[in-house]
Parts: C-alpha cells; sequence; structure tokens
C-alpha cells in the first residue's frame, strides 16, 4: 500500500452516508496517535468551564479515580467509533453515556461545547502536528459523525457544519473559561495522571512539555505559569518533527483503537461496555455553587 493510498480511498467516499467509516479511517489507521492526544487536550480544556469543572470536581472521579474515568470515556467513545452507531456494541456504549450525564442537570450549552471540542480539536491538532493535513473529506465526516453522536445523546441545537461547531467553540470558550479552584483540582489530578504513564524522573520535564501545548486562554484559566517562549517553541518544534518522521513510515496496515493504547490500565482482564462509567453521586444533581478563592 502507498502513503497516500487510504487518503485517496477517503476522497472516493460520501462524508455525509460514510461519515462514520471516514471517521474509523483517520481515528485507527491514519492517525491514532494524534487523535489520541488531540482528544485527551478537547476534554482536558472543558474543565475550564467553571460549571463543567465544578461539576467534575464534585463527582470526585477525576480527582479520586482518574484512571479509571480515562480509561471508560476512551472505551466508550472508541466502541461508537470502532462498531458504529447501529451495533450492539455502539448502542451499549451510547446507553451507557447517557444514563450518566442523565443523572445530573448538565445545562445543554455545556453538553453541546463538549461535544464541540470533539470535533475541532482533533483537526487543529493534526493541522498543526500530523504527518499530513486532514482532507475536506475526514473534516466534513467527522463533523457529521459528532453530529449523529449529539442526536443519540438528545443535544438539542447541535452544529451542523465543522464551521459552525468551530464558531460555538470560540465563543463559548471567550465567554466561558474562567478561574475556578475546584477546576484547577481536576486539571492538577489530569496532568498527574498523564505524567504518570511514563517513567517518574521524566515528570518535571513532561508537566513543562504538556503546559507548553496548551493556548494562553487556557493557561490564563487554571492559573498556570506559561513556560518560556523558547520552551514552547521546542516542545511544538518536536512534536511537529514527529509527524514528519510519521510520514516517512509505511501506512498502517491493521487498526488500532483506544482500547489498545497502552494509557488504557484499568482492565487487564478485559471489560464489559455496560459496566463501564460511573454511578450517579447521591444528593448531587446540579453544578455546586463556586467556591471562594
Amino acid at each position: 500500500m502507498r502513503r497516500y493510498e487510504r487518503l485517496e480511498r477517503i476522497r472516493r467516499m460520501d462524508p455525509h452516508r460514510e461519515a462514520t467509516e471516514i471517521y474509523r479511517l483517520s481515528v485507527a489507521y491514519e492517525f491514532p496517535w494524534d487523535f489520541t492526544r488531540s482528544l485527551e487536550l478537547a476534554l482536558y480544556r472543558t474543565y475550564a468551564v467553571p460549571g463543567i469543572g465544578r461539576l467534575l470536581a464534585a463527582t470526585a472521579e477525576l480527582t479520586d479515580r482518574p484512571q479509571k474515568r480515562y480509561d471508560d470515556t476512551s472505551l466508550l467513545l472508541d466502541a461508537v467509533v470502532e462498531h458504529g452507531f447501529g451495533s450492539v456494541q455502539g448502542r451499549t456504549a451510547i446507553g451507557r453515556i447517557n444514563r450518566m450525564h442523565r443523572a445530573y442537570d448538565i445545562p445543554d450549552d455545556d453538553m453541546r461545547y463538549v461535544l464541540c471540542t470533539f470535533v475541532v480539536m482533533p483537526r487543529r491538532w493534526i493541522d498543526a502536528y500530523g504527518w499530513r493535513r486532514l482532507s475536506r473529506h475526514e473534516i466534513v465526516a467527522s463533523a457529521v459523525h459528532y453530529r449523529t453522536l449529539g442526536r443519540h445523546m438528545g443535544i438539542k441545537d447541535v452544529p451542523r457544519s465543522y464551521e459552525e461547531f468551530e464558531s460555538f467553540l470560540d465563543a463559548y470558550e471567550e465567554a466561558h473559561f474562567d478561574w475556578d479552584a475546584d477546576a484547577r483540582r481536576v486539571s492538577d489530578a489530569t496532568l498527574d495522571l498523564m505524567i504518570s504513564w511514563y517513567p517518574r524522573p521524566l515528570a518535571p520535564v513532561l508537566r513543562t512539555a504538556t503546559l507548553a501545548l496548551l493556548d494562553e486562554p487556557l493557561l490564563r484559566a487554571f492559573r498556570y505559569t506559561p513556560p518560556s517562549a523558547a520552551t514552547r517553541a521546542w516542545v511544538r518544534r518536536a512534536v511537529r518533527l514527529r509527524g514528519r518522521a510519521v510520514r516517512l513510515l509505511p501506512p498502517r496496515r491493521a487498526p488500532h483503537f483506544a482500547r489498545q493504547n497502552r494509557e488504557i490500565k484499568s482492565y487487564p482482564d478485559g471489560y464489559r461496555l455496560a459496566d463501564l462509567g460511573t454511578s450517579p453521586v447521591p444528593g448531587l444533581r446540579g453544578c455546586p455553587v463556586r467556591h471562594p478563592d
């Protein structure tokens, strides 16, 4: 198989009727590492919306059990990608996601914003660091895939195009990103988790490198001290060089899904999709009141 042969196949497909199949080819064959990293950052940046960050802190899932929460979220979302919306696995995963969300009074706008991060952040990451840029077919297919997911989740007024997803995300972040002490606790716990996947002596370097990949609004919202301009330039150049190296490799012949990622650690003996996820916190329905700084 030639390096761009799969892209040629994607361009012959219909990005509306075959959206999930195109998205699967992009995620599992063309950019598995890039989608993993970009979706990690997509979920991470949602904490900077105080209502989302406070609710996640109140459930304690990301502060007390971050590895399990990371694994369950990855496995449930990826089951839909791997098996499709109409499969038993896809329906089970969506049903589990919906039951978790319905336990809390989450505003429609917050749900819509989280969905937007899944569409926009991978495109921005891959265009900046991937071995090639996403094609228009892949961009459209991603928007259609997540619009379909939003419909299955009962989210109202889901954007219809990539451009609408992007416009909503940018406007929502400008209006809602803000400091919150509880959200910062969730952010710190997530950073600690991601760093824990690598040898302990590398922790300070990895923390700085991760912060170097965050944009200014996100750093301000969490009140992190930005790395120096030189550090940010070096880290971003290193990630771009990785993409250029991947371009020289033979194309992937077997798919790689989230369940195969080394970062997934909670289920060495396997799992059932119906058992994944969280249980409702007794007495917690809506977002807790904001704590003083």
